[in-house]
């Protein structure tokens, strides 16, 4: 109780310190602009160029260190913290003055020129400082930092600015997808937008979310996945195409999972899914040298090696490297469910031989995919959109890459038989009706774009998010999200 009134006297101060500028015809909310020509670390980094030339920067207050006629304070902009010396002489009794009274959490900008201070920090020496709005609120304890995670989540605007490691992941996350943009767009990429309110959300396992378009009164839903719009576009003769946008799923909240999030996909017609891996390998690749400026990155304890070829195994082989069963020898869905019975991996009635497949490699083979690893040649059952493999049409022509044990990117030779097609989705919609909420419906009009013919093509989708997290070493997804969903506390986030 005794903090909480603390804080409030403190609260009310700086209230009062605002109405007076007002009534002395200071008030920072009239300043419209500020001319900034240089930030925090470019001034560092150019010292000996501009050494006592006159520099404009701007910023947070982030502390203050009055001591008679002359101070030293720290302003942090995007890029870190610089120092500046203000000295009465200088910026003159009145400025000074009102310099004095400036509180943590202020935003100033400050003119003047650049030198060094007798310990060789380079710093502004400034001739003229104005405030440019008044912090009402007062910022964490600097030393501890802003380390409740729930905190920082509902109020990244704070996580910012009290933590520079958020906001080197938050520029990083910008930069990774401004390279994939450059990246395929030299490839001959178009970047499209589809719609994200449909009214059958498919192209992916995962419950929709639901709503009602009133103009036209109507159930539609937000997309889960980019792909079947996109596919239409491949039919359309536009023959490389990529979206980054996002997608909403219903499902739950965890490390790995936040029911928005961003997905990138992108079909190349005349191609397959060894087009797909080769480029997907050489984007990585591309991103991390570019944005890391290295292809080894640290993931927790792990060193990551994106540089060297990227392991190719078949989903089969995989399940048989660690667990000794050959599916290739499992005669049918009754074998299949007696092995899973025997290892104790649980399975619904309505599971067939390549599902169980699938729980086997969930179960016993992902936690091993520490290095970059191609998975091949999923069962037709939990690939719904996939081309049949000619040699084997039990399995298809799918990859899922996994690093870190983590899935980061899905891609197929697309289905383009309409036939075929319409069977799988007969399939799909028969295990919606036996309880599968994550199953697709038949889209008549993709159906319908099918008929009129698309070419042989490759396609994928990617989980941004994941590849942020794995080049930023960030341990959840909520890390690389600025706003992640969470819980509303009392009617609206705190």
């Amino acid at each position: 109780m005794e903090k909480e009134q603390d804080l409030g006297k403190l609260l009310k101060v700086r209230r009062e310190k605002l109405s007076a500028l007002q009534e002395a015809g200071k008030d920072p909310f009239l300043i419209t602009k500020y001319d900034v020509t240089h930030h925090s670390e470019e001034i560092k980094a150019k010292f000996e160029e501009l050494e006592n030339k006159k520099v404009s920067v701007a910023g947070r207050l982030m502390s203050k260190r009055v001591m008679g006629k002359a101070s030293f304070c720290h302003v942090q902009d995007l890029e870190g913290m610089i120092q500046c010396y203000v000295a009465r002489d200088s910026l003159g009794e009145e400025s000074y003055a009102d310099f004095k009274k400036y509180d943590i959490g202020d935003l100033v900008g400050i003119e003047g020129f650049v030198f060094k201070t007798k310990t060789g920090e380079t710093s502004v020496h400034a001739e003229k400082m104005t405030l440019l709005s008044k912090s009402l609120q007062i910022l964490p304890e600097k030393w501890h930092g802003l380390t409740n995670t729930d905190i920082r989540y509902r109020q990244r605007y704070t996580d910012l600015i009290m933590n520079e490691d958020v906001r080197k992941t938050f520029v990083a996350r910008s930069r990774i997808i401004s390279s994939i943009r450059r990246y395929l767009d030299e490839r001959g990429f178009l970047e499209v937008e589809t719609p994200m309110l449909v009214s059958n959300a498919g192209g992916a396992a995962a419950r929709p979310f639901e709503t009602h378009y009133n103009a036209l009164n109507e159930d539609v839903k937000l997309r889960i996945s980019l792909e079947l719009y996109l596919k239409r576009l491949i039919v359309g003769g536009m023959e490389r195409v990529y979206e980054i946008g996002r997608v909403f799923r219903n499902e739950g909240l965890d490390t790995r999972h936040n029911p928005e999030f961003t997905l990138m996909e992108l079909y190349q017609a005349y191609t397959d899914y060894n087009g797909m891996m080769d480029l997907t390998e050489d984007m990585f690749r591309h991103v991390a040298q570019e944005v890391c400026g290295t292809t080894t990155v640290p993931y927790g304890e792990e060193m990551i090696d994106l540089g060297k070829p990227f392991e190719r195994i078949t989903m089969v082989d995989a399940v048989k490297k660690y667990t000794g069963i050959d599916f290739d020898e499992v005669a049918d869905t009754a074998a299949a469910k007696k092995l899973a019975d025997e290892k104790n991996v649980h399975y619904e009635e309505r599971h067939t031989k390549g599902d169980i497949l699938n729980l086997f490699f969930e179960e016993f083979v992902e936690e091993h995919l520490i290095q970059p690893t191609f998975v091949m040649d999923h069962p037709v059952e939990v690939s719904p959109l996939t081309k049949r493999k000619p040699d084997k049409p039990d399995h298809v022509e799918r990859f899922e890459l996994f690093i870190m044990a983590r899935e980061m990117c899905n891609a197929y030779s697309e289905l383009n038989d309409p036939i075929d097609q319409r069977e799988r989705f007969r399939a799909q919609e028969a295990a919606l009706a036996a309880g599968d909420e994550e199953a697709n419906t038949t889209d008549e009009d993709f159906m319908n774009a099918l008929e009129i013919g698309m070419p042989p093509t490759g396609g994928i989708g990617y989980g941004i998010d994941r590849l942020v997290m794995l080049l930023t070493n960030q341990p959840a997804i909520r890390d690389v999200l600025l706003f992640p969903t969470m819980k509303t506390l009392g009617g609206k986030d705190q």
